[in-house]
């Protein structure tokens, strides 16, 4: 009786994780990434500051690292008048709709240890992901209009 319980509470357990879409976007995640360009939808040249870190010129070709199986990672500016030092987040993907391949996508930068100083996160949308290409978008607000800021990566 005790083995039976013990099976069905595994099946439970098993069945409550993540989706079959969200563990196969984990394993494409998985490794390292440029991003190669931030593009909004906003007329003219806007000074953009992601994740309440820096301008938008440092990120592009900053590089990126994914490792799903505990949902960190790591990513390095790039540029020459741009801090260097490497970033550490913490991540997870939410299943929005499976048919439409989106989904919600929360970073949250964190210290080594993987321990968030303010406890804020940024939410995009996973629009685009596979083997060697993925994009984020997210919306902001930019005196009172809704812009896109697009994220475009490269996997290396």
């Amino acid at each position: 009786m005790k083995k039976i319980l013990l099976i069905f509470l595994a099946i439970g357990m098993l069945s409550c994780g993540a989706s079959k879409t969200v563990r196969d976007s984990k394993k494409t995640i998985k490794g390292d990434w440029v991003l190669n360009s931030v593009k909004s939808s906003a007329i003219g040249d806007l000074k953009i500051t992601l994740l309440n870190d820096s301008n938008k010129s440092c990120f592009e070709n900053s590089t990126w690292q994914f490792i799903p199986n505990n949902n960190t990672g790591t990513y390095t500016l790039s540029g020459a008048t741009c801090d260097s030092e490497m970033r550490y987040f913490v991540f997870t993907i939410e299943e929005i709709d499976p048919t439409t391949g989106l989904y919600d996508f929360l970073l949250k930068p964190t210290n080594q240890r993987g321990k968030s100083e303010t406890d804020i996160g940024f939410r995009m949308e996973l629009t685009s992901l596979s083997d060697t290409n993925m994009q984020w978008q997210q919306i902001a607000n930019l005196d009172g209009k809704t812009i896109t800021i697009n994220m475009n990566f490269t996997k290396i």
